[in-house]
């Protein structure tokens, strides 16, 4: 992970939560009060977000004290403590929800992804990502995926060429847009085409294409036609894949699933902050 740009990111959060100030916390705290409080488990599943709560927390006070209890990737269960943070009150209330936020979504796209990575086995297929992530968390959601086990598809627009159906529609045809397209690049980048039918399949084979997505067909069609395809070029699956059938996806001799639901619409892994104040534990419930 981008350390540098992680904190960036993380500026902004806290700058678009607290404004002006925490009147809150700042209003019945002072500046020298210190307490503890640590981030504990209501799930299970990975967890993921270490460098969230450390970097975090320190850039609001680099004297907070912060203790990892997990490590990303490990596996937690209900009651599992995963970071103890000590220091200013006022400090700990005031970034307690941003970094919250980011580590039960952060943990919830591992775990999913972990899930995923699970129903492979027995098989080759690897699980990978989308673009289907909240713009401006891609760097944390893609992160989150690789913890869980899974891989990453393209990060953005720019590091490799998808033609997708809209494209090849504006473009007249799956030649015609890879044709275009191979004059203007390197080497070094690849074309990926989507395909929903045999048709198209003969036709991007024959257009020279790196990697063939097969887009909304069943696992039975990817066995039958992918017989056809050259060991040179890669083949996805993406479209209608769910935990239920992905095992299904994954024995059709298909190499990569992309899985959208990894990222757009993981639920946040339950995680609260358990409060230590004069000797004496309070639950605070998020």
């Amino acid at each position: 992970m981008n350390i540098i740009k992680l904190e960036e990111m993380l500026k902004q959060f806290f700058n678009e939560d607290i404004g002006d100030g925490d009147l809150s916390s700042e209003l019945i705290f002072s500046v020298e009060q210190t307490g503890s409080f640590s981030f504990y488990a209501k799930d299970s599943g990975i967890f993921c977000g270490t460098p969230i709560i450390e970097h975090g927390f320190r850039l609001l006070d680099p004297s907070m004290q912060i203790t990892m209890h997990k490590n990303d990737g490990d596996a937690v269960n209900y009651g599992d403590i995963l970071a103890v943070i000590k220091g200013p009150l006022q400090k700990l209330l005031i970034g307690e929800r941003v970094i919250l936020n980011l580590i039960q979504r952060m943990s919830a796209i591992a775990t999913a992804a972990n899930r995923a990575v699970q129903e492979t086995a027995g098989t080759t297929a690897k699980i990978c990502d989308t673009r289907k992530t909240i713009p401006g968390l891609r760097m944390l959601d893609k992160y989150a995926v690789r913890i869980g086990g899974a891989y990453n598809h393209r990060s953005g627009l720019y590091d490799a060429i998808m033609l997708k159906d809209n494209h090849i529609a504006f473009a007249g045809s799956i030649t015609e847009a890879v044709q275009t397209a191979r004059k203007k690049i390197g080497h070094t980048v690849k074309i990926e085409v989507e395909i929903e039918t045999k048709t198209q399949l003969d036709e991007a084979i024959a257009a020279g294409v790196d990697i063939i997505m097969f887009d909304n067909c069943t696992p039975e069609e990817i066995a039958a036609w992918i017989q056809s395809v050259p060991s040179h070029i890669a083949t996805e699956a993406s479209g209608g894949i769910t935990l239920e059938n992905l095992h299904a996806y994954a024995k059709s001799g298909i190499q990569w699933i992309s899985l959208g639901s990894l990222t757009h619409s993981v639920k946040a892994f339950d995680i609260s902050a358990l409060v230590q104040m004069k000797g004496e534990h309070t639950l605070v419930h998020h």
